[in-house]
């Protein structure tokens, strides 16, 4: 069926599939100084951030009880993570951060643009982001803070772009799963059980 309602267009050598219609003649034209946007022998490459370990440490995952990294380290709770480095961070729950426990991102040198911190699986209240922000507009460092999974997220592609970024992270207290993480884990028990 699509077949028969796309036609190929033709010009300078180079191929479009077009809907058959007489607007579509009308308005789809190739200019001369047009360059394909992938000159390649038609491969496509795919590359996933959090699997290559030379662009820094990333949170590939999480669960109730801590962490895991591109490099396969696993650390149990709170943690503060860096673009080549990793520290334990000592709170337990978001009303434990204080100035006191973020008092060591304004002394890092080279001097960080962005923090990120994740405070579990609730909803940032916002007398905390407020108190963080103030304490970090001191030493002009710019905050987010947010739901561990999107604090996660976040690092992960701001270190993919080599900005100067850190993230302090607390486990979730719970966590959410959708049909996709279940038929993972389907998939995986059946691996599991069967033989060769």
């Amino acid at each position: 069926m699509i077949a028969r309602t796309l036609r190929t267009v033709g010009q300078q050598g180079r191929n479009l599939l077009l809907p058959r219609s007489p607007a579509c003649r009308r308005l789809h034209t190739i200019p001369a100084n047009f360059s394909k946007a992938y000159d390649h022998d038609g491969k496509t490459k795919v590359t996933i951030f959090n699997t290559e370990t030379d662009l820094g440490l990333m949170v590939t995952g999480y669960s109730q009880y801590g962490f895991r990294l591109n490099n396969d380290m696993v650390l149990i709770g709170p943690i503060s993570v860096f673009p080549r480095s990793v520290l334990s961070w000592n709170v337990n729950s978001f009303e434990d951060i204080n100035e006191d426990s973020l008092s060591l991102f304004p002394t890092l040198e080279p001097k960080i643009d962005v923090l990120i911190i994740g405070i579990g699986d609730q909803a940032p209240p916002p007398a905390l982001s407020k108190r963080i922000i103030e304490f970090m507009k001191k030493y002009k460092i710019n905050v987010e803070v947010l739901r561990t999974e999107q604090a996660c997220a976040t690092f992960n592609f701001l270190n993919a772009e080599n900005r100067m970024v850190a993230c302090a992270l607390i486990p979730p207290l719970h966590l959410t799963y959708n049909e996709n993480d279940i038929l993972q884990a389907k998939l995986r028990k059946k691996e599991l059980y069967e033989t060769e």
